[in-house]
């Protein structure tokens, strides 16, 4: 397996609107974990690293007074439609050029690993207000559920590089940071429905899956194969859980 050497910044730019289509929403169980305590939410000032095309963005801009969506791809910008109370902005998360203590609540929704984490966290730490919230959430498969387990099992078998666990990597780095005063972690169950096109999607978003050539286009087979196995009505269902970590700084 060899680590593709690519800068994760520009990882998805081919992917952006495969991204869009085949990525999952997050539950609302876990938005409600990152605004509990807050008080009223339109007081709350957000902040959305590696924000992708916006779909962690938009569920945060719903009950935040103001939302920023920090993201370096102009591709995965331009694949983000506008959304009230929402502002984008072209930087990275290790140097957001937000003003300092300007924040309540910094997230990075299955991202944090394509960061460099030191220099993010002293970013996260700058922008942050005293007793504010970060967060670090990943919908990751729950292969307890045999759809799931298959398409676990095609990722394993064409992934270029490891990321699978780079993201475990992250976690732990995110828990152990001395900068925290108190962290808490909370699992919720997801689910993702999935027709055909959007199956493809999902496996066609994902940067450390062939985009082209011979393996893709045997990935693409045994992908559509898998869902003819699997379908009902259509559809299949990806079973996932949402972990969800909360670090406050005071």
């Amino acid at each position: 397996m060899a680590e593709a050497m690519i800068d994760p910044t520009e990882r998805f730019s081919e992917r952006a609107a495969a991204y869009a289509l085949g990525r999952p929403s997050y539950p609302v169980e876990a938005i409600d974990a990152l605004f509990d305590g807050f008080g009223d939410p339109m007081q709350v000032r957000a902040a959305d690293l590696g924000a992708g095309t916006g779909i962690s963005s938009r569920l945060l801009a719903e009950r935040a007074g103001s939302t920023i969506a920090v993201e370096p791809n102009a591709a995965m910008r331009a694949s983000a439609p506008p959304f009230p109370r929402l502002e984008w902005r072209d930087a990275r998360a290790e140097a957001t050029g937000l003003a300092d203590g300007s924040l309540d609540l910094v997230t990075a929704f299955q991202a944090f690993h394509w960061f460099d984490a030191p220099k993010a966290l002293a970013e996260i730490g700058r922008i942050l207000r005293s007793g504010g919230r970060a967060a670090m959430l990943y919908n990751e498969r729950d292969e307890r559920d045999a759809f799931t387990a298959a398409y676990g099992d095609i990722v394993r078998t064409y992934a270029t590089d490891e990321s699978e666990a780079r993201r475990a990597d992250a976690r732990v780095t995110f828990l152990t940071y001395a900068g925290w005063k108190r962290v808490r972690f909370a699992p919720y169950a997801n689910v993702q429905y999935l027709n055909r096109e959007a199956l493809f999607a999902r496996a066609d978003s994902t940067s450390y899956l062939p985009h082209s050539g011979e393996q893709a286009e045997r990935l693409r087979a045994d992908i559509g194969a898998l869902f003819e196995r699997f379908a009902s009505d259509g559809v299949v269902t990806m079973a996932m859980q949402c972990s969800v970590t909360l670090a406050e700084t005071r």
